[in-house]
């Protein structure tokens, strides 16, 4: 049921959409500059705010939309922790499958200040609070995969 489903679709709205802005405030005004795989990860959080939408706009949808809010958090947390333990490690992480993804889809041409990787890996190795800025999103990505997880498994009016 929508109503049961709402605030769950939400977070799953509002909390991929901040992680999004964040980051932005980060490249714009703190000059953190992205790498292919940040910009992979913010296209993720996008589409699992696409999805919550879907899920509030129809109302049977919404199980069915905490599938895909599952599956693209699971990428995320695949994509953060591949940035991290071997992207960040490497020099240059250019002509990876995120940079042949976002050529393909043409982001970075269309939304060049949002999809636009400007930073190798290992340059846009950085830290919040101490702790590395993938692993902020992949704890995002992880409560996301929950919120996913807990609309998958509501039963069906």
């Amino acid at each position: 049921m929508i109503g049961r489903d709402k605030p769950l679709l939400l977070v799953g709205l509002l909390l991929p959409l901040a992680a999004v802005a964040a980051a932005l405030v980060s490249q714009h005004v703190y000059g953190m500059e992205p790498c292919p795989w940040c910009i992979l990860q913010r296209l993720l959080f996008v589409l699992i705010a696409l999805w919550s939408a879907v899920g509030l706009l129809l109302r049977r949808a919404a199980r069915g939309m905490g599938a895909l809010v599952l599956l693209t958090a699971a990428g995320g947390v695949a994509a953060a922790l591949w940035q991290h333990f071997v992207a960040a490690a490497s020099q240059s992480c250019n002509l990876t499958w995120p940079d042949r993804l976002l050529a393909w889809l043409q982001l970075d041409a269309l939304l060049p200040e949002i999809f636009q990787p400007r930073a190798s890996c290992a340059d846009a190795a950085v830290s919040l609070l101490g702790v590395p800025y993938e692993f902020w999103s992949l704890a995002l990505f992880v409560a996301l995969g929950a919120v996913g997880l807990a609309l998958l498994r509501r039963r069906q009016p």
